[in-house]
């Protein structure tokens, strides 16, 4: 599967779509999203929730650990939050630090608009035997 096509199957991820995140890029390894934060994605103290963060960057853990057209699943994942982010654009990117036939891991840092580090988010991967076109919803 070429880029084109990881980032049409990724349209079919509605959590990621309801929360309001838009995948820009999508590379072998590689992904980039944003979400502008609003209030529905703010907790009790006015901050963006922990959730909503968490949900970008792990989006684009899934459309790179995907982005070879094999089915990966996440096995464990780590997010450090290092700064609060209250409204505006988040962007996160996603880095394939390692890749064999079975397990991968990525790097993921969630950046504000003034690129200041928000959150580092770290998963490995179990890579299937399945393709992702043998996953598409049948028309």
């Amino acid at each position: 599967m070429n880029a084109a096509q990881i980032h049409n199957f990724f349209r079919n991820d509605r959590f990621a779509a309801h929360v309001g995140i838009e995948l820009l890029e999508v590379a072998p390894g590689r992904a980039r999203a944003r979400l502008e934060i609003d209030d529905r994605h703010l907790n009790a103290v006015g901050v963006a929730h922990g959730a909503a963060i968490f949900s970008l960057a792990d989006l684009v853990f899934a459309v790179a650990s995907n982005s070879h057209g094999t089915v990966a699943l996440g096995v464990n994942v780590s997010v450090s939050f290092m700064k609060a982010a209250r409204r505006g654009m988040l962007t996160a990117e996603a880095e394939e630090v390692s890749i064999n036939p079975k397990l991968a891991t990525y790097l993921i840092r969630v950046l504000d608009e003034e690129e200041s580090l928000i959150a580092l988010f770290q998963g490995t991967v179990y890579r299937k035997r399945d393709t992702l076109d043998a996953s598409l919803p049948s028309a």
